[in-house]
């Protein structure tokens, strides 16, 4: 179970992921029944550090909370910073222990740094993952992913998507009922679809008359359960089923079948944390039609089966 947290900061550090981590797991929500986290943001030496927009950061200790924290989370720093010693070899015993290691955006080069990413998938921010590949040769850099969970290892690209990266980890760690609702109470998606590619490739130029996908897609969420095909999409937003493809990827980063799925499989878990129901209505009402089909999807997206999951997270919602 996930309860304490240290966050390791390097010089020029980047402020916004900094202040990810602090959010979700620095930021005490127990009164409203969320999970508590022990929270340190550490140091080398335990004295401030500049950020990467020029002001001070003061941390509460030196590297000691790093030792026996459940997560040891590093954010991004400006290149070309400076990353002690002491840093890398508590990031190697924390990673050699089975603790979660999480790095976002250039957060990245600290584990490539510290001999991490070795044969291991990971991302970062899609301006420098042409660099990280080459700095690190044996990391399998997946250039479009928003995060990479490999493992106990986890890496996140650019800035928001550390977000992503640790509403996953919460998800992992105590079920997507509660992953949704911090995602609420931080006003942010519980789960983004597509990759990377959805920030870097042009848009397509948007009609008047079809200026988003939103009324769509809000149609999609409240209509998971029954069939839906592409070509059904596609009338009801006034396009050709091709123009509707290719806007659909242009929005979401990724194509109506693999989103459709997502949600799905998502509403799944969901019903499978807090109702009773039996395997063959969670498939029925996510919209999987029978449980072969919704034990097919589990164990290619979540390697496990709707009722080892159901097992997995009804026994941890009583954990206090």
């Amino acid at each position: 179970m996930l309860r304490s947290v240290a966050v390791v900061m390097t010089d020029r550090v980047a402020p916004f992921e900094l202040g990810v981590f602090a959010e979700v797991f620095g930021t005490d929500r127990t009164d409203d029944g969320f999970p508590g986290y022990r929270f340190h943001v550490c140091t080398s030496d335990g004295g401030p550090v500049r950020t990467s927009s020029g002001f001070l950061v003061t941390p509460h200790t030196d590297l000691a909370p790093v030792e026996d924290a459940d997560l040891v989370a590093v954010p991004g720093h400006s290149d070309g910073a400076v990353v002690p010693p002491a840093v890398l070899a508590a990031l190697r015993r924390a990673h050699a222990r089975g603790a979660y290691v999480l790095s976002v955006c250039s957060g990245a080069f600290v584990l490539g740094e510290a001999g991490l990413l070795d044969d291991r998938e990971c991302t970062t921010h899609w301006r420098y993952v042409d660099e990280l590949q080459r700095r690190h040769p044996r990391a399998r850099v997946r250039c479009n992913s928003l995060y990479v969970a490999d493992g106990r290892l986890l890496t996140g690209a650019g800035t928001a998507a550390g977000i992503d990266a640790c509403l996953h980890l919460v998800r992992e760690e105590h079920g997507s009922a509660t992953a949704t609702r911090l995602a609420r109470r931080m006003v942010v998606p519980p789960h983004r679809d597509g990759g990377q590619s959805q920030y870097i490739e042009a848009p397509i130029a948007k009609a008047p008359e079809a200026p988003t996908l939103e009324p769509v897609l809000e149609w999609l969420m409240g209509h998971l359960d029954r069939p839906i095909t592409v070509d059904e999409l596609a009338v009801r937003a006034g396009m050709t089923p091709r123009t509707f493809a290719r806007r659909f990827r242009a929005e979401t980063g990724t194509t109506p079948h693999d989103w459709l799925t997502n949600q799905r499989v998502l509403l799944a878990r969901r019903l499978l944390e807090e109702t009773g129901l039996s395997v063959e209505s969670v498939a029925a009402r996510s919209g999987f039609g029978d449980a072969a089909a919704l034990r097919h999807h589990f164990a290619r997206r979540l390697a496990t089966t709707p009722h080892a999951y159901r097992t997995t997270f009804r026994d941890r919602a009583t954990i206090p």
